[in-house]
């Protein structure tokens, strides 16, 4: 089995837990890392012992010994560094929000059309955890009978300090928003994929707490139309008291489940059935065990879904989680900033 090299672009907060997926891997080897700041790259080469740092990405991408790269840079980048990575020859998986624009989306799916035998990905890694999947498995065998009601609440806290850290947070030309396009897309990703995904969205949102340190929204409020039929709302907020806590409810004619930070908190279906296997295979999804990288929500789906991108390139077929997927949850986001300026109705993506 050929050792697939691997580079890294962005030695930011979600550097490590790249780095340590990759190393979880046989026959996989981190050559190079890459950040603007080149102390970042070097404390993370020390400890981890890559051989090799740079500050310019270019120098990854024209390393013909690389065979693929993970983009873990600001949003607002996303869209050069991945056109350029697969213009290069490099397969490419790529850190959330997949682009800050339908734009900068439009320029990654081209360049991919022009490199269709590379594979590239975007990183929504709660799509991998055991509970999530499990969850889909039932949704799709009609379990939840006719959907009705999804509704997603996500209370976060981002100070004054976070956002200043770095000068493309908060901004809309980089960052492409805040709250929405940061924090709640991992869930808002998560409803889209376990339910069948978004076609329309009326959306507010605000700048409550963050007015003299933002130019983007703290608090958000949205009602979405699903393709097939049913509807749902998002509430969410980057002004809470609560450090990090998501609650997913999804209803359904014959089934019900509450979903809090990435947990089963409550289930009920009306097949009695039904409901001891749910509740039997539930007991059964052990996590698995988490990197010790990152912070503690991350959860266990970056290891799985950095193993997924590396067997897609091994196997030369499509990974689980295609671009034209990861760009489906961040035209949400969009249509959902579309909607809060204009105070209408706006479609989500192509539709």
């Amino acid at each position: 089995m050929k050792t697939v090299k691997c580079g890294i672009i962005g030695c930011g907060v979600i550097a490590p837990s790249h780095i340590e997926s990759y190393r979880n891997l046989s026959g996989v080897e981190i050559k190079t890392l890459c950040d603007l700041v080149k102390s970042k790259a070097e404390k993370l080469a020390e400890k981890y012992s890559v051989p090799v740092v740079c500050v310019d990405y270019k120098d990854i991408l024209n390393d013909p010994e690389i065979d693929c790269v993970s983009v873990c840079t600001d949003h607002g980048s996303h869209a050069r560094v991945v056109t350029d990575a697969l213009d290069a020859g490099k397969h490419v998986i790529c850190e959330k929000a997949l682009g800050a624009s339908s734009d900068c989306l439009t320029t990654m799916e081209v360049a991919h059309a022009r490199n269709s035998h590379l594979i590239f990905t975007g990183i929504f890694q709660h799509r991998f955890e055991n509970i999530t999947r499990l969850i889909k498995e039932f949704i799709d065998r009609d379990g939840f009978g006719t959907l009705t009601t999804v509704n997603l609440n996500s209370a976060l806290l981002r100070t004054h300090e976070y956002y200043r850290q770095d000068k493309w947070r908060g901004t809309w030309a980089e960052e492409g928003g805040s709250l929405l396009i940061n924090q709640a897309i991992h869930y808002i990703d998560l409803i889209n994929w376990l339910c069948g995904g978004v076609e329309e969205v009326s959306a507010r949102f605000e700048n409550l707490t963050h007015q003299d340190v933002i130019e983007t929204e703290d608090t958000a409020v949205a009602i979405m139309k699903f393709k097939k039929g049913f509807i749902g709302s998002i509430t969410a907020t980057a002004s809470s008291v609560e450090t990090w806590r998501h609650t997913i409810v999804i209803s359904g004619t014959e089934g019900f489940v509450e979903l809090n930070n990435d947990e089963v908190t409550y289930y009920n279906f009306s097949n009695k059935d039904l409901r001891q296997e749910f509740a039997e295979r539930l007991s059964s999804c052990s996590e698995e065990k988490r990197i010790n990288a990152g912070k503690t929500y991350y959860g266990e789906g970056h290891p799985a879904q950095i193993k997924d991108f590396i067997d897609a390139i091994r196997e030369r077929r499509a990974p689980f989680v295609s671009a034209e997927s990861a760009r489906s949850t961040v035209e949400i986001v969009l249509a959902c900033y579309e909607s809060g300026r204009s105070g209408k109705w706006v479609k989500t993506g192509r539709n």
